[in-house]
């Protein structure tokens, strides 16, 4: 089943809109005190049918962000999106709603909207958030986005903020310009996701840079080894289990359990926390 889902790019979008509003609608509950919205982040979980690169030909693949070292977490690997504007997108994204755009096209809004208003509409300012914040760090043409649905909301415990992810699908456009945030657009096709020998156990430590020490705090976790063709790219934290949750709830895909899956040590440092964004 999922090997013709992924060569037909048309049926795979109707299936992952049915997925997200059988297994994630029901249970959804979105805050709705502004004060904690505003303390929240919106992301888009994007996807596209893309050519990887190296002559392959084009298949659908997930489009993600590397951070650029200008801002925090550098080098990680995180759905576009960021910070909520309390004032500005719950307006902005009324828009959203005319014919053509992406809340407008979705299956399951005008049910969502006549059943509970309230949460619909903090649905559409979180997919609004996650567009404009694509925009701006990719020039993704908001235009060209089919929203299939949001995911479960997900903690970054590092820095207690919590991320509301929404899946969509970039339809024309192949070409994104990113800003001083990102540096560079990373595809990972569907089918490597998918592939259980893809997967490591990542297990890092933290060095103070003043003292040299490692912390006592070891962090063991599962995650994605995207090779390419000049190294590798790992895929982890947040954006991981973001990653995890849609590949469970769309395709029923778990990966092995972490006592079974190769080791991958690394260290890092307060550098990582730092940054202005």
């Amino acid at each position: 089943m999922n090997r013709k889902l992924l060569k037909n790019p048309t049926l795979l979008q109707k299936h992952i809109q049915l997925r997200t509003a059988e297994k994630v609608l029901p249970d959804l509950v979105y805050p709705e005190d502004p004060k904690v919205l505003a303390r929240a982040s919106a992301v888009l979980f994007l996807m596209g049918y893309q050519c990887c690169g190296n002559g392959a030909a084009p298949e659908p693949c997930l489009i993600l962000n590397k951070r650029s070292t200008k801002v925090r977490q550098p080098g990680d690997l995180c759905c576009p999106g960021g910070g909520i504007m309390p004032s500005f997108d719950p307006f902005m994204a009324e828009y959203l709603n005319l014919p053509g755009f992406p809340m407008a096209a979705w299956p399951f809004w005008k049910k969502m909207n006549a059943g509970n208003p309230k949460q619909a509409a903090i649905l559409r300012s979180l997919l609004f958030t996650s567009l404009r914040e694509s925009f701006e760090e990719m020039r993704l043409v908001p235009f060209d986005v089919r929203f299939l649905g949001p995911l479960l909301p997900q903690e970054l415990i590092l820095f207690r903020r919590m991320i509301y992810p929404m899946s969509g699908w970039v339809g024309h456009q192949k070409r994104f310009m990113p800003n001083w945030e990102v540096e560079k657009i990373v595809y990972i096709p569907l089918r490597k996701l998918l592939d259980p020998g893809s997967y490591v156990r990542y297990q890092f430590a933290f060095r103070d840079p003043g003292t040299g020490q490692m912390d006592r705090r070891v962090y063991d976790t599962a995650c994605f080894l995207h090779q390419e063709t000049n190294g590798f790219e790992v895929l982890w934290g947040a954006t991981c289990r973001i990653t995890l949750n849609f590949l469970d709830i769309v395709f029923g895909f778990s990966p092995p359990d972490l006592d079974t899956l190769p080791l991958v040590e690394a260290e890092m440092d307060e550098s990582y926390v730092g940054g202005k964004a």
